[in-house]
Formats: C-alpha cells, structure tokens, sequence
C-alpha cells in the first residue's frame, strides 16, 4: 500500500463533551475581536496627587485651611468624604492627599484645604489633608499597618 490515499480527508469537528448541564459544549478557542479595553484599566478621571496639574496645586496650596470631621474612609478602595465643619456638602478625599502617619477614621477632625475637580470643575476634593485629632475610643491603623489605640 502506498503512503498517499485516493480517500479525502474526513472534516474535522470540533471535540465537543457533555457537561454537567447536559449541554454540549466544544473544546475549541473562541475567536474574539479585540477590545480596547480588555487587559486595561480604565484611568480615574479624578486627580490624585500624581496626576494633578502643577497650576490646581499651586492654586489648592495658596487657599485657606478648612476644618472638617472624616465621614468615611476606605482604605481599600481609596477614599472617603469630609464634612465640612461649617455645612455645606460633603468633600470628596484620595487616599494619596493624606498627609501623616495614620489612616483617616470615621469621626477625625481633620484640616484641609480644597480643590476643584476636572472637567466641569462643579465639585471639590480635599487636598493636604491633615488629621488634627484622632476619634477618641477607636482603632487607628497607620500606613504600615501598626494599630494604635487612642
């Protein structure tokens, strides 16, 4: 018998399996279209320290220092809100404006000063913000990740 064949191939078929849903299921890759977004993270339109304009810092570090008390603070997630201590709404707070050595805490006065934040400039954000006062009876966490009681 010779090494070729007068016989074509047969058509090749995806492997398919029964799964546990009794739906057949195939073995092969998907072909996707390429997204632009897959594999990236989309950038926040909020600016941080890193990505302020070096005119909205100067502008921020020249205004005046508010007082306020910490609403919230999610470290991991990477901000919080201030309440003003004379009313008013609530401020926006980024994690990289905390200056010091402690994560903020629901109930911390704090000082700050304020910024508006891009593109309509309609809202404000803290900025070099500075706990003057721990929340008496509570945890605090420092950055490194030390818990001290106050």
């Amino acid at each position: 018998m010779s090494a070729m064949s007068s016989e074509p191939p047969p058509p090749s078929q995806p492997p398919t399996h029964q799964s546990s849903t009794g739906l057949l299921d195939t073995q092969q890759a998907r072909d996707r279209s390429p997204s632009p977004l897959r594999g990236n993270v989309v950038p926040s339109p909020l600016p941080t320290r890193r990505t302020r304009t070096f005119s909205a810092t100067v502008r921020a570090s020249q205004g005046p220092v508010y007082k306020g008390v910490c609403k919230c603070f999610c470290r991991s997630k990477g901000h919080g809100f201030i309440t003003p201590a004379d009313g008013g709404p609530d401020i926006f707070l980024h994690i990289s404006d905390v200056e010091g050595e402690y994560v903020p805490m629901e109930g911390d006065e704090v000082t700050y000063k304020m910024c508006s934040i891009p593109p309509k400039n309609e809202k404000l954000q803290a900025v070099e913000v500075v706990i003057t006062h721990l929340a008496p009876g509570t945890k605090h966490e420092t950055w490194s990740g030390h818990v001290v009681s106050s």
